[in-house]
């Protein structure tokens, strides 16, 4: 039998042969504007990458369980927790959603309390017919944790489950508590008590959890990057080592505690990246308290699909996104992971969009089989590079934070807050000037869609309650589509049906594009779009308009055409409309001079303009 090399009829293609051939075609054109993706985060990344990427990347010397911990925790497998967050308000109808969940796949439960009072018999009916002993159980519990986590104690005791095999988290962390409110709970001196104590209790009584919960999700709620993210949950994370360290537990008492929680955005290779990069940076910090065990730096980390992308219109896309937001932190290497339901950002969590949500999992372990392999995304030329460049961006801005006296200084004194506020600012710029879209929101919206009716108040209007004693100024959570949607909202409250009546004319394929632009901006809005499909004259096209009421005339025709159909549609229209050009012919300071003050275009920020015209309309 003759060995022949497969596929030798392609020889292999150097980088710069592969480089050489882009140059021609590219025919003059600067490399790097044209293929090369500068991030929001700040890095590069290139139009292809090849083997020599990987050549200096240390960190594929491990395999999966071994330091730094990219590859996971796991050897065998990519096994992940199913959880479901529940929130406890009512305390049947919670025990009542958290057997439901259980019974339809759920492998891990998070009860979620707010302020009010939680007494020990509350406790027990909120967990009556819950087997907390065989699943993963969570509490996230703000100032009633050490109350909280008693009562769990108690449970399993009077229960009878094996103490040392009980698996969960509570959620305690008050530097995340310091994102929120600006606010210690106590002081910062009682609160490391607080978390000191707690790790104790939980080394004699419940050993497998972990008590300490770092919530990097907070920061990407407020808009952050995925570099923030990681480097201010390392600063938090690295501050309770040190803090609880000094207070004289060691660090292999303290690390195996924490948990992380990051919200998993739409950017999907770089969240798989993110996630095994963070694992790195955690090792790194961790070994420098020179740990006995060499477990100590694992990261235990839990994902949430991200709130910023979610929207009230449109809503079924909310589970599209967390699809895709869901697949990145399992391929990541996720230990656990929420999905958030489809209908969250209006109204609360039916029992169909609970399901959904479970499901979302569930296909991913049952049919698409990403539980089976461990580290489903290693080898890869791309992923394996952003690994090490989210990772090495993350460590310098973590550098930073360090530089200024650790997280809490530098959180007190505003700097991380206007990081993250910069980012956040660009980003809700680029959204409403949509070159970030937010499918059904700023960009394709469905026309007729009305929401008004199925929205709960009081969670949309959800805001956070900020004391008047605070050290630190908040971070402010929000989503990306909250101005878009209050635009939209205000056009359903005015109870009108506002028409914007598309005018096409002229050149067929430069018309038709435009009134496709234009139908799609001002639904943006809410309006209702009368789109045609072209006239002969103006005249026919402005009685027909008027024929229809409309608000707004929208003229669609080409920019050549443009110097004669507009001044027409203008004075024919004779103010009982709004004229619209679409475009922005190089007439346009002609048009202007001629009374023509309206134009919309690409490079219109679609969210002061629909403002704008709304102002016109006496939407208020």
């Amino acid at each position: 039998m003759t060995n022949e090399k497969l596929f030798s009829e392609f020889p292999p293609i150097s980088t710069q042969q592969w480089e050489d051939v882009i140059k021609e075609d590219l025919k003059g054109a600067d490399y790097k504007k044209k293929l090369v993706w500068r991030t929001i985060e700040g890095i590069n990344v290139k139009p292809y990458y090849r083997a020599e990427d990987l050549k200096n990347l240390k960190h594929l010397n491990a395999l999966p369980g071994e330091s730094p911990y990219v590859r996971g925790n796991k050897t065998n497998g990519n096994e992940w927790e199913i959880r479901q967050d529940i929130c406890v308000a009512d305390i049947e109808d919670a025990n009542k959603q958290a057997l439901e969940a259980v019974e339809r796949g759920a492998t891990s439960l998070e009860m979620i309390f707010g302020s009010r009072p939680v007494t020990r018999d509350d406790f027990a009916k909120l967990l009556k017919g819950i087997h907390f002993g065989c699943i993963h159980f969570s509490l996230s519990t703000g100032s009633q944790t050490p109350t909280l986590f008693d009562y769990l104690i108690d449970e399993t005791k009077n229960r009878g489950y094996d103490a040392s095999q009980m698996n969960g988290c509570i959620h305690f962390d008050p530097l995340g508590i310091l994102i929120t409110s600006g606010n210690y709970l106590v002081s910062e001196k009682e609160d490391f008590i607080q978390v000191k104590d707690l790790i104790e209790k939980a080394k004699q009584q419940l050993p497998l959890y972990r008590v300490l919960g770092v919530s990097g999700y907070l920061f990407r709620e407020s808009g952050s990057t995925i570099t923030q993210e990681l480097a201010f949950s390392l600063a938090m994370a690295n501050e309770y080592l040190s803090k609880l360290v000094d207070l004289g537990l060691s660090i292999d008492d303290v690390a195996p505690q924490v948990h992380f929680i990051f919200s998993t955005g739409s950017n999907y290779f770089f969240e798989i990246a993110k996630i095994r990069a963070f694992r790195m940076l955690w090792d790194t910090v961790v070994k420098a308290y020179n740990p006995k065990e060499v477990t100590a730096s694992k990261a235990y980390i839990h994902c949430t699909t991200q709130k910023w992308n979610m929207t009230v219109y449109d809503p079924y896309v909310n589970m599209l996104r967390a699809t895709t937001e869901s697949m990145s932190a399992v391929l990541g290497g996720a230990d656990s992971l929420s999905v958030r339901p489809f209908d969250a950002p209006f109204h609360k969590a039916s029992g169909f969009s609970n399901r959904v949500a479970r499901n979302t999992q569930i296909i991913l372990k049952e049919e698409v089989y990403l539980d089976r392999i461990a580290d489903p995304a290693a080898g890869s030329y791309y992923i394996e590079s952003l690994t090490d460049s989210i990772a090495a961006e993350a460590w310098k801005l973590f550098q930073k934070v360090e530089s200024e006296g650790g997280y809490s200084k530098s959180f007190i004194k505003g700097t991380i807050q206007a990081d993250i506020n910069t980012i956040a600012t660009k980003r809700l710029n680029d959204i409403a000037t949509r070159r970030e879209t937010i499918l059904g929101t700023n960009q394709y919206p469905n026309f007729t869609e009305q929401m008004l009716s199925q929205i709960d108040p009081e969670v949309i209007n959800d805001k956070q309650v900020i004391d008047s004693t605070t050290i630190a100024t908040p971070l402010k959570r929000h989503r990306g589509a909250e101005a878009f949607e209050a635009i939209r909202l205000k056009t359903e409250q005015s109870g009108k049906n506002h028409r914007v009546f598309m005018l096409t004319i002229g050149n067929l394929a430069m018309r038709l594009a435009r009134s496709q632009f234009s139908s799609n901006f001002f639904a943006v809005a809410g309006f209702e779009v009368i789109d045609n499909n072209g006239f002969k004259t103006i005249d026919d096209g402005i009685k027909t308009a008027l024929t229809t009421k409309a608000d707004i005339v929208v003229l669609c025709s080409s920019d050549d055409e443009y110097a004669n159909l507009a001044p027409e549609a203008l004075e024919k229209l004779a103010g009982k409309a709004i004229l619209v050009v679409a475009g922005a012919p190089a007439s346009q300071p002609e048009l202007e001079g001629k009374g023509i003050k309206n134009f919309i275009n690409i490079k219109s920020n679609i969210l002061e303009t629909l403002k704008f015209y709304q102002k016109e309309l006496k939407i208020e």
